[in-house]
């Protein structure tokens, strides 16, 4: 004995946010058998379904714009005074559809600062890939790293406070800031060494550098006179001259040693005697007179004992 059971039939699928299929439907008649599931559906049924790799495509654009909107609103308003709900109006979705996608704000904070940990990461990769002396990279890593610190994600790396994050997390933030200063003292201490910076402590100059550059993701705006471009390319020249051992430098200090080891020898003859030199003169014509009297009287001496 089969059962029957009353199934709606879909006429019209609508697929909205998150996920949820709704449908219009009418009531028909259909038996449950082993045979009708097992049959396949007919070619002129289209599933409502996208494919597997457009799906998941979709799934992480999805993530990308709740990562965006929010880095953007915890950064206008702080860590603390954003919410999850403003997050979710400014998507036009509702808040229990976040949790699809993160498990909760701190995760969403992380995912933002893990973001622009990544680009840093690919600026120093490409950085030591390419030549130069060290002067070159230093100069390089500063423009690209200046550069990313006008921008969102870049700005999560140094304006929020790693103590909102779980322990395993701050662990790894950490652990990414050793890295990052690292490369800049790699870079400091190969231009010392091959000829392009001055002499000087590679922590300290590392310190002083990296400081300057992660402030400006404090107080840089869009929309200003410079472009984020800008403000780097000038940023790298600033705060590299004062270590930079450049072409200008080495060619002036050539210049003074050569200018003070050769002094004309026309200058040297207008210059009169010094006192010294006219008193051993004097002496000299001294002791030859006094000589040649000596030997005077040394001959009338002997002419009268003849």
């Amino acid at each position: 004995m089969t059962s029957s059971r009353v199934l709606p039939e879909i006429t019209h699928w609508t697929i909205c946010y998150p996920w949820v299929i709704y449908g219009r439907s009418s009531g028909v008649n259909a038996t449950a058998t082993d045979a009708m599931d097992a049959s396949s559906p007919s070619s002129s049924n289209e599933s409502p379904w996208l494919p597997f790799e457009s799906r998941r495509r979709a799934r992480d654009e999805k993530r990308e714009a709740v990562l965006r909107t929010a880095v953007a609103l915890f950064l206008e308003q702080g860590y603390h005074g954003a919410t999850l709900n403003e997050v979710a109006r400014r998507l036009n979705i509702t808040k229990p559809a976040l949790y699809n996608y993160f498990r909760g704000k701190d995760e969403i904070l992380y995912e933002c600062w893990s973001i622009g940990n990544e680009l840093v990461d690919d600026c120093i990769a490409e950085t030591s890939a390419g030549g130069g002396s060290g002067l070159d990279k230093l100069r390089k890593l500063i423009v690209q790293y200046a550069e990313l610190m006008t921008a969102d994600y870049g700005k999560s790396l140094v304006r929020f406070d790693i103590r909102d994050l779980s322990e395993d997390n701050r662990k790894i933030v950490q652990t990414a800031k050793r890295r990052i200063d690292r490369a800049f003292r790699d870079y400091i201490a190969a231009g010392v060494e091959d000829g392009s910076v001055k002499p000087c402590d590679p922590k300290l100059a590392a310190f002083a550098i990296a400081g300057s550059l992660n402030w400006i993701g404090h107080w840089f705006q869009p929309g200003g006179e410079l472009s984020g471009r800008a403000v780097a390319e000038e940023f790298a020249i600033r705060l590299t001259e004062g270590i930079a051992k450049t072409t200008t430098q080495v060619t002036s200090t050539r210049k003074t040693t050569t200018h003070k080891a050769a002094v004309p020898a026309a200058e040297k003859a207008d210059k009169p005697p010094r006192k010294g030199n006219a008193s051993r003169e004097d002496g000299s014509e001294h002791h030859t007179r006094t000589a040649a009297g000596a030997a005077s009287q040394s001959k009338r001496a002997r002419s009268r004992l003849r």
